[in-house]
This record gives structure tokens, C-alpha cells and sequence, in this order.
């Protein structure tokens, strides 16, 4: 017996090419498109508007699955993190951070990552596979039903269902919907799961699924400089580079991917990218860790390597996390840091952090990985090759 086709994993025209493979026009896959994306619906027999033949055999040969929540906890700031399963013996984390003018959804893409950021949680955990498109847009789907069913839920609660984070986040104010704003700053980097994030991009940007505006998207990266340059031809959202070092050598140690894509390739993808970003900057995502990245010299470093590069700086307070060799910079070093970048006339703000409590603040995802990397091995062989 054939296994049930997901129809999360498919974009517009993979579904249109799916209902064609089965003699169906292009119309019907867009109708039922809406109702699995704007309706929320996993339930064909529901589509009145769909013949009762097609959907009978929707129901032999296709389901709706997304991944489904283990844990549902509920910060004291109103931050809600998913705990979600995606099979075997792996879990990745999802976040919705709620504000006075916008929703925002942090999605992970993979479960684990294979980047070894040396201040990210995630990366201490290894990696072990590439979400699925419908493993990505299905965090967005799934998101959006439990916020419909449990808006009431009260601030500091925990929800066991048995069975980055990313606050200051891009987007004009929408009251209009729950989840206005979506950021790829969850577990896993982004552009090393190019196809199937570009497929969920899709999703989310469709009229026909979740009508996002692509300035409403953002997609953070430590800096695949070729997939950088795909994004900007294929599906250009905003931009949002986690940078965290103003030169290579500091930079290799804190984000190792630096090694095989140096700043000034990076910077340089910056600028070819804005050439089709609906934006007209990048964000600029950096960690502040005292004593390592934070100093006066450190920042005006900073404005020296993005001179060329039109941007806004979006200063993270570390969040410590079991383990971590790293403190945070004291508020006033944070202060002054972001005045010397602000005195250069970049824009800066430094992140609220949001959901600690619940472990969902940016940095702490960490979910549950069955780890397939030797990760040690395989850096100092890149640090070798270079």
C-alpha cells in the first residue's frame, strides 16, 4: 500500500503539478491549497467546495501532517514555545512571540545544525537531518490552529500534550492577524536546507496559502555566500546575517562557516542581495559576549567592514545556556557599543529578550537531536583546507 502524500511539502506548483499527474485542473489544487493554508484544514471531506470525487480520493491518497507538539509551555513575557516531534527520537522547536502591533513565528528548518556556533545551544547538540518542506510550513500551519484554539492561555503556564527567539523583529504593525511575521531564526540554518525552506517561502508568501508580504519574511544565515546569491534570484524575503565578529579571525572561532566564506565575501553577497531584497538594508544579527566581541575597538571595527554595506545592527544579549563557556556584556558596555555604531549613523537596536524563562530566547532552542556529525573532525579539516 502506498504511503499518503503530504500535501504541506508541496508550493503551488508542486501541488498543480501533483492534480495534474491525476487529470485535475490547476483551479482545484488552488482550491484546496486555501483550505489546507487559510483554513487550517486536514480534513478533505470538510472542502465543500471540492467535488466528492476528488475528494474520496484525497483521502485514499493524500494527508495534512505537520509535526505534532510534545510540549507547549508558556513564558511569563506571553512567549509561547512548541516543542515539536519529527520523528525518530527527534524534536525542534518552534516560537511565537507576541507583541503590541505584530505576531511573530520563529521556525526552525533542521533538526540540529551542522554550523557549531560556539555561543548557539543548538549547535552543541550535532545534527541529524534536513526538515521537509512540510516540516517547515507545517510549524506555521500548526502555529496558527493552537493560537486559534487557545488564545486565552495564561502567561506562565505549561501545556504537556501527552500525548532565536527573535524579539525587535522586521515588519510594519499588523493587528489584522495572529501571526503577521514569520523569521527563519529557529534550530538549523536556513540556507543549507536551500530547497525545501525556498518551497515553504513560497508558502507563505502565496495569496492563495498565507498571503505574507516579503517584508514580513526574513531569513537569518551565518553566511552560505552561494546560497546567498540563489535566494536573490529564487525568493528574496529580508535578509538578516547573524555576524557576531567584525574580522575573520575572531569570526572563524564564533561562526566557524567563516572559514570557508570569509567577511569579505559575505559582505559582498550583501550587496548584490539588496538589489532584490524588498528591503533596503540587512539586518546585522550580534551576540554580545563580554570580554570576546564587545569592546570599543570591536565596534568600531564593525563600522569600518560594513561601510559599503546599507544595514541596521540588531545587538543580542547572550543568553546562557548549560554549558556555555560565554557571559553576557553588562548593560552599559552594550550601551556604549551600540552608540559608537549609532554615532556612525547605522541604525541599531539592541533585542528585548524574550521567553527566557521557557528557555525560548535567542540562542537557547535547543529541542532534542539524534546527533549524526563528528563535528570536530570535519572543522579542523576546514580549517586545514583554507
Amino acid at each position: 500500500m502506498n504511503t499518503p502524500v503530504n500535501l504541506l511539502d508541496f508550493d503551488q506548483d508542486g501541488l498543480v503539478a501533483w492534480f495534474a499527474e491525476r487529470g485535475e485542473k490547476p483551479f482545484r489544487a488552488r482550491q484546496v491549497m486555501r483550505w489546507l493554508h487559510r483554513e487550517g484544514c486536514d480534513d478533505f471531506t470538510a472542502m465543500t467546495d471540492v467535488a466528492k470525487s476528488l475528494r474520496a480520493r484525497l483521502q485514499a491518497e493524500a494527508c495534512v501532517r505537520s509535526p505534532s507538539p510534545i510540549r507547549d509551555s508558556v513564558s511569563s513575557d506571553g512567549t509561547r514555545k512548541w516543542l515539536l516531534d519529527v520523528g525518530n527520537a527527534n524534536a525542534v522547536e518552534t516560537v511565537f512571540i507576541p507583541e503590541a502591533s505584530r505576531g511573530t513565528l520563529c521556525i526552525s528548518s533542521q533538526a540540529g545544525c551542522a554550523l557549531d556556533c560556539a555561543f548557539c545551544s543548538t549547535g552543541k547538540q550535532g545534527f541529524n537531518r534536513n526538515l521537509s518542506a512540510g516540516e517547515i510550513i507545517g510549524q506555521l500551519w500548526l502555529a496558527n490552529r493552537l493560537l486559534g484554539a487557545a488564545r486565552d492561555v495564561a502567561p506562565g503556564a505549561s501545556l504537556e500534550q501527552g500525548g532565536e527567539s527573535a524579539g525587535d523583529l522586521e515588519g510594519e504593525p499588523d493587528s489584522g492577524r495572529m501571526i503577521s511575521n514569520v523569521v527563519m531564526m529557529g534550530m538549523g540554518e536556513p540556507l543549507a536546507n536551500y530547497e525545501n525552506v525556498v518551497t515553504a517561502l513560497r508558502l507563505m508568501l502565496d495569496d492563495h496559502a498565507y498571503g505574507l508580504s516579503r517584508r514580513r519574511v526574513t531569513v537569518s544565515t551565518s553566511g552560505i555566500v552561494p546560497a546567498i546569491d540563489r535566494l536573490r534570484e529564487d525568493c528574496p524575503v529580508a535578509l538578516a546575517v547573524s555576524l557576531h565578529a567584525p574580522d575573520d579571525a575572531l569570526r572563524d572561532q564564533l561562526v566557524p562557516i567563516n572559514i570557508k566564506y570569509p567577511l569579505r565575501e559575505l559582505m559582498a553577497a550583501c550587496v548584490r542581495y539588496l538589489d532584490r531584497a524588498p528591503r533596503d538594508f540587512v539586518t546585522f544579527e550580534y551576540v554580545m559576549l563580554d570580554g570576546i566581541n564587545d569592546s570599543d575597538a570591536h565596534a568600531r571595527a564593525l563600522v569600518a567592514l560594513v561601510r559599503d554595506v546599507p544595514c541596521k545592527f540588531n545587538l543580542i544579549p547572550f543568553n546562557p545556556f548549560p554549558g556555555s563557556a560565554f557571559r553576557r556584556s553588562g548593560s552599559d558596555r552594550i550601551r556604549r557599543f551600540a552608540g559608537i555604531l549609532i554615532d556612525a549613523g547605522i541604525v541599531t537596536t539592541t533585542r528585548k529578550t524574550r521567553g527566557e524563562d521557557v528557555d525560548a530566547a535567542c540562542g537557547q532552542l535547543a529541542g532534542q537531536v539524534q546527533d549524526k556529525t563528528r563535528r570536530t573532525i570535519r572543522l579542523e579539516n576546514l580549517r586545514e583546507a583554507r
